[in-house]
């Protein structure tokens, strides 16, 4: 039944920046669709003043907030996390019970997304999960998550083929499962984002040196060595700003370790060392045209850090990574990452072959970008707005059979 406007009116539900930066090109395509109107939910990292507090970014951007949703979480332990499910199992319920949208659409693999996934499902709306199928092997909690929200939800919208195949021997019906690409790309491919005139401007750094572009994450399953493990990497950096190489080191997410490294972040900063700068948030516009500096290969930048952004949207521009410790292992990936472990050397090695190896840096510029499919932002609004709403949608059925063929049946 839809709404009273004859729009269907899809809640959109985002809990952090890297994750706005990410639907963006969703809500722009369902603002822009006839049939469609929607309801953006902003909860967890968003209203949070240790990690950026990104509703200026979101308002900025053009788009309304219709429903801000707490969840409490405080990123030292894991029972934090379980705190934060049941708050924002309950929070989200009642955000859905005051807008009445007739779908719903979360993104990822995140705590806040999965609250979230639960609480419209559980009240019978249609629910869209975007990039489900993906892998992150390294110790996160992420494919445990991302696995539980396909099954909850009743449409899926992969980046890939080989997480389209995943999801249909999960048993998800075919039908269910639509290949779209990373919405990402379709602002980048846009030219969405900051200039090198607005990124010398707004973060006063100079072009003809090398860049490091730093984020790391805890690992959610090893939140205890949170200290340990970000320690090498921020020493690393020390030295290399002392080098004359610039620094750009942001937070990380909310995840349980995460104040843990802010603390570091803190003090890397308090200390006033030359070359290095640290921000709480970026921000899309400006973080993507950071990266883009890397397309004219006379700038010598390098992403380095944890974050999936090292992985899955540094490919576009052709940017070098450094990608350090377990968290992303088994995500697809371009010939422009370098793995490393938790070791200041090994990471100052890396770091120094990103910006001086013109082979490696020509190999980075020609990588293969495993993530590129383009118009994932207007396909998946297209879906949204002819897919029906009835028990067909709501009911979802088991496609594996389960049979015994001389063991069990795969």
């Amino acid at each position: 039944m839809l709404n009273s406007n004859e729009r269907k009116v899809v809640a959109v539900f985002t809990g952090n920046r890297a994750e706005y930066g990410l639907q963006l090109p969703i809500l722009k395509a369902i603002d822009e669709h006839p049939e469609l109107e929607y309801k953006l939910i902003v909860s967890g990292a968003h209203l949070d003043k240790n990690f950026g507090n990104t509703l200026d970014e979101i308002t900025k951007d053009g788009f309304h907030i219709d429903a801000e949703v707490k969840i409490e979480m405080d990123a030292s332990s894991l029972e934090d996390n379980v705190k934060a499910i049941g708050t924002g199992i309950l929070s989200v319920g009642e955000a859905i019970k005051k807008i009445q949208p007739d779908m719903m659409v979360v993104y990822a693999d995140r705590f806040e997304g999965f609250a979230a996934v639960i609480a419209a499902t559980q009240m019978n709306i249609p629910t869209a999960h975007i990039e489900g199928g993906d892998l992150t092997e390294g110790g996160a909690l992420d494919d445990s998550v991302r696995h539980a929200m396909t099954k909850l939800s009743h449409i899926h919208f992969t980046t890939n083929q080989q997480a389209s195949n995943r999801l249909l021997a999960m048993g998800e019906e075919a039908w269910r499962v639509h290949t779209v690409g990373f919405p990402a790309m379709d602002m980048i491919s846009e030219g969405n984002y900051a200039t090198p005139d607005e990124i010398v401007e707004k973060l006063n750094i100079n072009l003809n040196k090398p860049i490091v572009l730093y984020t790391q994450h805890s690992v959610t399953t090893e939140f205890d060595q949170a200290e340990a493990q970000v320690t090498p990497s921020l020493d690393a950096l020390e030295a290399l700003a002392k080098k004359g190489i610039q620094i750009i080191a942001t937070f990380p997410n909310n995840d349980a370790g995460g104040l843990t490294i802010i603390d570091k972040l803190k003090e890397l900063d308090e200390c006033s060392i030359d070359n290095i700068q640290v921000h709480r948030s970026l921000g899309r516009y400006l973080y993507h045209g950071l990266l883009a500096l890397a397309q004219d290969t006379t700038n010598r930048l390098v992403c380095v850090g944890n974050s999936s952004s090292g992985i899955k949207e540094t490919p576009v521009f052709g940017c070098p990574t450094v990608n350090i410790g377990s968290r992303q292992k088994g995500r697809l990936r371009g010939q422009n990452v370098l793995n490393v472990d938790y070791k200041k050397e090994s990471i100052i090695n890396a770091i120094t072959e990103c910006i001086e190896d013109k082979a490696f840096r020509k190999k980075c510029s020609e990588t293969h970008n495993p993530y590129y499919i383009g118009g994932a932002g207007k396909k998946i609004a297209k879906v949204l707005a002819e897919v029906t709403l009835d028990k067909r949608l709501i009911r979802k059925r088991m496609m594996l059979k389960g049979e015994v063929k001389t063991g069990w049946y795969r």
